[in-house]
């Protein structure tokens, strides 16, 4: 192999930008910092296109099934499968939390950090609090409904999007049965996902450029040496996120007698991009197909798979129930079996909006802090220096969601194995 072809291998591409990246912020943090906005820029060009591309993707896959009845029944399993892995996710992210103790022996007076917290964290923070405190079960049911059609993209609020794709695709199944002019607007909706994904797969060319960016300014700003003393909860929430994945989704992977990791590393490359980018909403596209190829029907993919994104999140409800017990642990709080009961029950409720608010998983965990009021909520500001270390979350759910396909695939006896194989090398 040439040195050019070499070099245009995506992975190589991808590890040579990291290595730049670190090389970068250490020897220069100041200029390190400054590359920032690569990262940021590529995680915003993917964004533009997300709203678009899962509204298209629903309504395809709802319309594309054939009568109300499987749409409904479909549905229930995917909502039925997504709850029961975010109960176990969070029972799992209690357990490990309660065993290795990650926030024992700080002894940390948290009732100053929202004082401590100056300058841009601070700002950040109180921002993220602000919003946690209107968060709430009428709250979230009520911010489901847009204020208009376009209200839903314009704020780029992923549910209320899936809501408005939902109403699209049943009515429009149920108008191309009887109308071919219907049938022939969903033609049109196939041909409007391929220039999408052929204008994400141009701005995957930029993916190492972005990792640079995050690379380059992880290093810079925060090192190693500043944040040794959450490198036990990172390493905490790491080991719970791989035996969630090998134990509990190995188990369901096991009865549907299907190759967990040879599913991993067949989604390899979306993985890696999600690593880079810290971005899982840049592996969609690129999954959307994989698991096509793989024997899901597409009707599955095109509704579970962009559903996953809002409802079936085991990587975040595993950090929201570490997060909030490395905090209390933190402080001295130390809680009870019944406590333990309410954190799960008030997680499965701000679980929900994760992907729907600006902040992700570290803005629920506010909301979650806020409703429990075990510690004050202002000691999040300790997980800002991690914040950018949580790959583990994105893959978690990036993994989870590809297995709810095949899940979900199996559960309607339509799931292709011979195809399986064949992608698998099996």
């Amino acid at each position: 192999m040439t040195g050019s072809r070499i070099f245009s291998n995506g992975l190589v591409q991808m590890a040579a930008a990291i290595a730049a990246g670190i090389a970068l912020g250490q020897w220069h943090p100041d200029l390190a910092v400054q590359m920032k906005p690569l990262s940021d820029g590529f995680v915003k060009l993917i964004g533009m296109l997300i709203g678009v591309l899962m509204f298209l993707l629903v309504v395809s896959g709802i319309a594309g099934m054939q009568g109300r009845a499987r749409t409904a029944t479909l549905g229930g399993k995917a909502v039925l499968y997504f709850e029961i892995m975010a109960v176990l996710a969070l029972a799992c992210g209690i357990a490990v939390a309660v065993l290795l103790q990650p926030g024992g022996g700080f002894h940390l007076d948290l009732s100053t950090t929202v004082g401590q917290a100056t300058g841009g964290s601070g700002q950040l923070v109180s921002g993220y609090l602000r919003r946690a405190g209107d968060f709430g079960p009428v709250q979230f049911m009520l911010g489901l409904i847009p204020e208009s059609f376009a209200g839903a993209f314009t704020h780029n609020n992923s549910l209320q999007i899936l809501l408005v794709s939902v109403f699209v695709g049943v009515a429009l199944g149920r108008l191309s049965a009887a109308d071919h002019r219907f049938a022939q607007l969903r033609d049109f909706i196939e041909a409007l996902l391929g220039v999408l994904f052929g204008m994400i797969d141009v701005i995957l060319k930029l993916a190492p450029l972005a990792a640079f960016g995050a690379m380059a300014f992880t290093i810079g700003r925060y090192g190693m040496a500043s944040i040794l003393p959450l490198l036990r909860f990172v390493g905490a929430i790491y080991l719970a996120s791989v035996f969630f994945i090998v134990v509990v989704m190995g188990l369901v992977a096991r009865v549907l007698e299907v190759n967990l990791l040879g599913l991993i590393g067949y989604i390899r490359d979306e993985l890696l991009l999600v690593i880079f980018t810290a971005s899982s909403v840049a592996a969609l596209p690129g999954l959307i197909g994989k698991m096509e190829k793989i024997g899901c029907p597409r009707s599955v993919v095109r509704l579970v798979l962009p559903a996953g994104y809002s409802f079936n999140l085991s990587g975040t409800n595993l950090y929201l129930a570490m997060g909030t017990l490395f905090l209390a642990q933190a402080s001295g709080v130390h809680p009870g079996p019944w406590q333990l009961a309410t954190l799960l029950a008030v997680a499965m409720l701000t679980s929900k909006g994760a992907t729907s608010v600006t902040g992700s998983g570290f803005i629920v965990l506010a909301a979650t802090l806020s409703a429990l009021q075990w510690v004050p909520v202002g000691g999040i500001v300790l997980l800002l220096g991690v914040e950018r270390l949580m790959k583990c979350r994105s893959l978690t759910n990036v993994i989870g969601n590809c297995l709810a396909c095949v899940v979900i695939a199996v559960w309607e006896g339509e799931f292709d194995r011979a195809a399986m194989r064949r992608e698998l090398g099996l």
